[in-house]
Order: C-alpha cells, then sequence, then structure tokens
C-alpha cells in the first residue's frame, strides 16, 4: 500500500470481509455481542506461542474448570499448573494465576480497561495489552501478532528482514487501527492473517485488501515478510531414572518455583550436558542404589533455545526408600499411572514416562 492511500481505506475493507468471514471461536463474542474480559485475557495468555487449534480445548477446560477469575485466582497453582500442562511456556500459568489474583483481590474483580493499566498485570506485555484492550474493551489499540504483522509486511511491501523490520511493521500496523470498532480489527487482521495471507501460498485472489497491497502489486507477497537467519539450537543430553514402587506408583519430584518448567513434577533427572552420561557416571545420578536398567532408544524434546535427548533409566522397588541423594527437592510424590494424566507433567516428562512404561497403553489422553 502507498503511503498516500487512505487508510480508512483499509478498515472499511477489511471489516466488510470480517463480518461475512469471521471465525467462530469459543472465547470470542458473537456478532453484537460485547466481549467478555475474563476470556479475552484468558485466551490470549494461552494462545502467546501457541495456535489457536491447541488452545481450544485447554480453554474450555479452564472455564469448565474456573468460570470466573475469582474462581481461578482461589485455584490451588497447582491445579492450575496441571490443567495446563502440555500447552509449555510454563511460565505462562504462572503469570496467568498470580495475573487472576491481582484481578480478584485487587481489583474487585474487573480487569484495566486501557492497555496501559493491563500492562500492570503479571504475564501481560505490549502485544497481549493491545490485544486485550481492543478486543474487550474496543480501545483503538494494534493487536499485532505473527499473523497481523505478516498482513502489514506485505500490505506495505516491508523487505527489511526481521526482526530489524519489527518496529516499522508495528508503527505502520499501529497507523491502520480505525478509532471505532478496534476490537473487530484486531480479529479481522488475525483472521485475514490465518486464512487468506497464509504464510505460503497467500490466497490473495480472495484478499479483501488485494488492490491496496505493495507485495502483491510487486509478485513478493510469498516471499514477506522477511526472516532473518536460523539460529542453530544446540543439543543438550542427560539421564532421566523412572521407578516404580510394588503398586506400580511413579516417583515424581517438583522443580524450583523459577527457571525451566518452574513449579512442574518430573522424574529424577540427572544434570544436562553435551554427551550422554557414561553407565557409571549415570548411576552415581540415581536418586538411590537400585537394578537400574537403562532401555534402548532416546527420547527427544525440543525447546524454544535447545533441544533436549533423554536416555531413560528404570527401576523397580518392592519398597518406598526412606531417603533419596543428598540435595533432594523437599517436594518427593508417589502418583499412580492412572493418576499421572491429573499432575502437572510438562510434554517433555510425558514422553520420558511414557517411553519407560509403554505398557501401560495410553497413560495421557489429550484433552478434549
Amino acid at each position: 500500500m502507498d503511503s498516500t492511500e487512505p487508510q480508512a481505506k483499509v478498515s472499511t475493507l477489511l471489516l466488510a470481509w470480517y463480518d461475512r468471514h469471521r471465525r467462530v471461536l469459543p472465547w470470542r463474542a458473537l456478532p453484537g455481542k460485547k466481549a467478555d474480559p475474563y476470556r479475552v485475557w484468558l485466551s490470549e495468555i494461552m494462545l502467546q506461542q501457541t495456535t489457536v487449534q491447541a488452545v481450544g480445548p485447554y480453554f474450555k477446560d479452564f472455564l469448565s474448570r474456573w468460570p470466573r477469575v475469582e474462581d481461578l485466582a482461589a485455584a490451588p497453582l497447582d491445579e492450575v499448573l496441571a490443567a495446563w500442562a502440555g500447552l509449555g511456556y510454563y511460565a505462562r500459568a504462572r503469570n496467568l494465576h498470580k495475573a487472576a489474583k491481582v484481578v480478584a483481590e485487587e481489583m474487585g474483580g474487573k480487569f484495566p480497561d486501557t492497555a496501559e493499566g493491563l500492562r500492570a498485570l503479571p504475564g501481560v506485555g505490549p502485544y497481549t495489552a493491545g490485544a486485550i484492550a481492543a478486543i474487550a474493551f474496543d480501545r483503538p489499540e494494534a493487536a499485532m501478532d505473527a499473523n497481523a504483522e505478516r498482513v502489514v509486511a506485505r500490505l506495505f511491501a516491508i523487505t527489511a528482514p526481521l526482526p530489524g523490520s519489527k518496529p516499522e511493521i508495528i508503527a505502520r500496523g499501529k497507523g491502520l487501527v480505525p478509532q471505532n470498532r478496534a476490537g473487530d480489527f484486531a480479529q479481522a487482521m488475525m483472521d485475514l492473517g490465518s486464512a487468506i495471507c497464509t504464510v505460503k501460498r497467500p490466497a490473495c485472489g480472495n484478499c479483501p485488501l488485494r488492490a491496496l497491497c505493495a507485495a502483491e502489486a510487486q509478485g513478493i507477497a510469498e516471499n514477506l515478510p522477511v526472516k532473518g537467519p536460523k539460529t542453530v539450537r544446540p543439543i543438550k543430553r542427560g539421564a532421566a531414572f523412572v521407578v516404580r514402587d510394588r503398586k506400580g506408583a511413579v516417583l515424581l519430584i517438583k522443580r524450583p518455583e523459577k527457571g525451566l518448567l518452574g513449579g512442574m513434577l518430573e522424574p529424577p533427572l540427572g544434570p544436562w550436558t553435551e554427551k550422554f552420561p557414561k553407565p557409571a557416571e549415570a548411576l552415581k545420578q540415581a536418586p538411590f542404589e537400585a537394578d537400574w536398567k537403562k532401555l534402548p532408544g532416546i527420547v527427544r524434546h525440543v525447546f524454544t533455545h535447545f533441544e533436549l535427548e533423554i536416555e531413560a533409566w528404570v527401576a523397580e522397588v518392592k519398597a518406598r526408600p526412606s531417603s533419596l541423594w543428598k540435595d533432594a527437592p523437599r517436594e518427593i510424590l508417589w502418583v499412580d499411572v492412572e493418576r499421572l494424566g491429573a499432575v502437572a507433567l510438562p510434554t517433555v516428562m510425558k514422553k520420558i514416562i511414557t517411553h519407560a512404561i509403554e505398557d501401560e497403553g495410553p497413560l495421557f489422553r489429550k484433552k478434549g
């Protein structure tokens, strides 16, 4: 889009398209209905770095458990983490719980209605604050998620590579937001990027903004936005120790509240380094002496900044040991196999346990 093009035309065309093609989502208000700030906030936190398809079942589950922000605030953190397990980026769940307490206990159960006020809540950054302010309160704020950024980059043919081009993309996006129906505009940008202005093979022929799109005019739409060079993730390796007692319960320990997977449960783990520990070294890392056996195969998991490869060691004990290794965490649990799906186990730990006790069938069932 040329800089002289009336930007009001963008919102007019896009909103007309949205009125015909808007997605039906569990957190989205129906046409003519007022948005529920709690639902908008909950969905936006869940959608950070996660897809709509993945979030849907979790959102419905959370809403059935905790239909109001006061209910979520009153819930034990461990229950919230357990319900979140599988969505990843677990700091979001901890911040979700903290923010619920702030809103319920300090704000009378009402969310701030401005982007500035929303940013004061734990876990709410610039994008999330703008999205909630626009969608829940119709404030003229930009909600620049990946879909919206892609639409803007193509609309203005911004060819500078990311992340350097991000400030310009965001500034251009903010300039498009109308004073009226800002919430619908924000969701229209998301829907357009999801359905039409896709990463690969965008359906430019069906786009309501095609006549205004500079990238389409230049034949470079699919090439934008330009991504910077990919960073190579380092690989970390280690050993996990999955032990069961004679009743079949699995030994789990709680991770520290701060840091990666904070507050979540895991089987005992050795340190993560560049190489797998040799058998003698791995046995020293085990939580106690037992008839440990290393299983064939490796469990792999990809985190944002590194990849993890784990070798699983298994053992069965007749009696639960009275003490573990000296620096054992304070919180130690023995969890029946049938209850593993109800505790705060992150996906990587579910993979490890499933690998270790495959004969139990589907241990962890998908939500929904």
